[in-house]
């Protein structure tokens, strides 16, 4: 038997070793796929959210009100009522304005899923035009706040002045850092950190649920882009408010931790310290 006979089988065992096993392939096609997906879902959430910036309707067209009657009637008059007088199961929406409806549609409150102490922020249901549409058509069945020009919502204005406003009629509920709290009896009054800057203006003008009404005789629209400008900066500068690398929570949390830790480790060194012997 020749030499090359002899190390064929060996040879063919080697190639049979660097053959691709059916894991690895599947493991390669996996990884093609999310890529692939992770690729295509980038590029649709930054061409969604570029038509989103880009939206133009006209709030007193005849088109837009009637196109948001539509949307209204076969999505909120199960709770609103036809023409938004409301029910037993949802209040009427006379006067309310197109601020309120921006803000409760625009950031996922309404329509609701069930009820509840609060309605919870969640993804929209519907786009930047389709709750426009309704905006407008809320809006054409009486007189209410409108939503807010582009001027009060470029987080430029006077952060000192938006801070004192800020703890002197926000912070109690929302917390000094603008991270949040607990209220009574199942509520909460949501973190403002990560809420578009419109819809927190909106909120300051309507008083959704538990929040009072900020008209502009309490805070000028200049306030409310100072208190815009504030949460900005706070939520850009999160080791200033609040304290340092315990998440920005506030004075509370703070407290507490050094209540169980600092005072916890001089209950513990003097326990130690006296169970020496002398």
């Amino acid at each position: 038997m020749s030499l090359a006979t002899k190390h064929r089988p060996a040879a063919k065992k080697s190639r049979k070793r660097a053959r691709r096993t059916p894991l690895a392939t599947a493991a390669l096609l996996s990884l093609g796929l999310l890529l692939t997906g992770g690729a295509y879902g980038a590029v649709d959430t930054l061409v969604a959210n570029a038509a989103e910036d880009t939206v133009d309707v006209d709030m007193t067209s005849t088109q837009t009100i009637a196109e948001g009657e539509k949307l209204f009637n076969a999505n909120c008059a199960t709770c609103h009522g036809i023409d938004a007088v409301g029910t037993s199961e949802g209040p009427s929406l006379i006067g309310v304005g197109a601020a309120a409806v921006h803000f409760q549609v625009g950031t996922g409150r309404m329509p609701m899923q069930s009820n509840a102490p609060q309605a919870p922020a969640k993804p929209q249901q519907f786009d930047e035009t389709q709750t426009l549409q309704l905006a407008a058509y809320v809006a054409s069945l009486a007189p209410g706040p409108a939503i807010p020009e582009d001027q009060y919502l470029q987080a430029d204005g006077d952060a000192a002045h938006g801070a004192e406003l800020f703890r002197i009629n926000c912070a109690m509920c929302h917390n000094v850092a603008a991270a949040g709290g607990a209220l009574t009896e199942g509520k909460y009054a949501p973190e403002l950190q990560t809420v578009e800057p419109a819809h927190i203006y909106e909120a300051m003008q309507t008083g959704p649920q538990n929040m009072p009404v900020f008209s502009d005789t309490n805070l000028s629209p200049q306030d409310k882009a100072d208190i815009i400008t504030a949460i900005r900066w706070m939520t850009e500068n999160t080791n200033m408010v609040g304290g340092y690398n315990l998440g920005g929570v506030g004075p509370v949390a703070e407290g507490l931790f050094i209540w169980v830790f600092g005072i916890g480790a001089s209950v513990g060194f003097a326990i130690w310290l006296t169970s020496r012997p002398n």
